[in-house]
């Protein structure tokens, strides 16, 4: 395919999103109507189509229009592209851009629509983050994801899996402060088929996430409850420092993969599924349900479907997981709260409503990672009881 040609798809996939189909999905039924498009293709649309979710409001003042055209114009026209030189209309091109579209468009306005957030989010953005922290936030929200492993301390050193990884194409440097975590800045594409990621050597995981299970201090042979595990990012990296994992989610079928993930890892963690009864750790750590708002670079759909009610929903979410994995935390242990939002709504204000339902508790350690060039957005609350 040309890069028009891309362009085109692109049009056509945003079209369907833009109608009420998930983007996963709709690029799936292109793929599916499209069996001539190679691997580079599909890859090269799926960025056009990300990149235009995640700057939504500025590309379609832009480009004119809220539309799958009007977004993947207004994508040109701030990369500096020659309009006509992509909008041709010869063979799969779109067509020109008319006089009509030409004259619709405009530079974004305010600041919320130049930085491409919802305008009901940008003052809570500015509570959490500061005017200055906001806008480099969400300028950084408006690009791609980077890349980032966990060197699994299980299977080797950070030194052996940059060695494994050069001599296979993956170009990746070290994250300043996160002793176990690569930024991979070359080959990205390549990583899951690597050896170093088939033999257990490295794992996906952002490095805020990495630095969260980092900042719980010493774990080796202590018992750790993973409270909400999902997908078990965070049980592999617990039982990689050492800790005496159990993973539980209230939905069981969400962690099926974890399994498969830990004997990859050289690791073992225990699955409890809803069955904790009760048991006591020394450790629970929250990953809780929540808007996500520092990783919407990966799930940039997520921006812009949040609403005020969905976001009070997650609040009682957030303190309904509280109120009952503290129970599970044995006596002279730690409770652990973490999201990846970066909204005080779901972060500090969550611990003080925590701290204010149970005496005798303290917060004893706080970390908040905003959203950069490196990693995502991230909270974590260490919490102990001095009763």
């Amino acid at each position: 395919m040309t890069p028009a040609a891309r362009v085109s798809a692109a049009i056509e996939i945003l079209d369907e999103w833009l109608a009420g189909t998930a983007a996963e999905k709709a690029l799936t039924n292109w793929a599916r109507r499209s069996r001539f498009a190679g691997s580079k293709d599909r890859a090269a649309i799926r960025d056009h189509v990300f990149d235009a979710i995640r700057c939504r409001r500025s590309f379609a003042a832009l480009g004119g229009a809220e539309t799958g055209r009007g977004l993947m114009i207004g994508k040109v026209r701030s990369e500096g592209i020659d309009l006509a030189s992509v909008f041709t209309g010869e063979g799969h091109a779109p067509a020109p851009v008319t006089e009509v579209e030409d004259g619709a468009h405009r530079t974004p306005t305010d600041i919320a629509e130049r930085l491409d957030s919802p305008d009901w989010l940008w003052p809570r953005f500015v509570t959490a983050l500061g005017e200055e922290g906001a806008i480099a936030a969400l300028s950084v929200l408006q690009t791609r994801a980077p890349v980032t492993v966990r060197v699994n301390t299980a299977r080797g050193d950070i030194a052996q899996a940059m060695a494994e990884l050069v001599a296979e194409g993956i170009g990746c440097v070290p994250v300043e402060n996160v002793k176990t975590a690569l930024h991979v800045i070359e080959n990205e594409r390549k990583m899951s088929a690597s050896q170093a990621f088939i033999s257990g050597l490295v794992e996906l995981q952002d490095a805020a996430s990495q630095a969260a299970v980092l900042r719980l201090g010493p774990l080796d042979g202590r018992s750790v409850l993973d409270y909400c595990a999902g997908g078990g990012g965070k049980s592999l990296a617990l039982a990689a420092q050492g800790a005496q994992v159990t993973a539980h989610d209230i939905a069981p079928r969400r962690m099926a993969d974890i399994p498969n993930r830990a004997a990859r890892a050289g690791t073992r963690i225990d699955i409890v599924g809803d069955a904790l009864g009760s048991r006591r750790f020394d450790i629970v750590f929250c990953d809780a349900p929540c808007s996500g708002s520092g990783t919407w670079r990966r799930t940039p759909e997520a921006k812009w479907a949040l609403t005020e009610d969905r976001l009070a929903d997650l609040c009682a979410m957030q303190d309904d997981v509280l109120d009952h994995a503290v129970r599970h935390v044995a006596p002279g242990g730690r409770l652990a709260y973490a999201t990846c939002s970066v909204f005080r709504d779901e972060n500090e204000d969550r611990v003080k409503g925590f701290l204010s339902r149970h005496r005798g508790w303290l917060l004893v350690d706080e970390m908040r990672l905003a959203p950069t060039k490196t990693w995502d957005g991230f909270y974590l609350a260490l919490l102990e009881t001095h009763e």
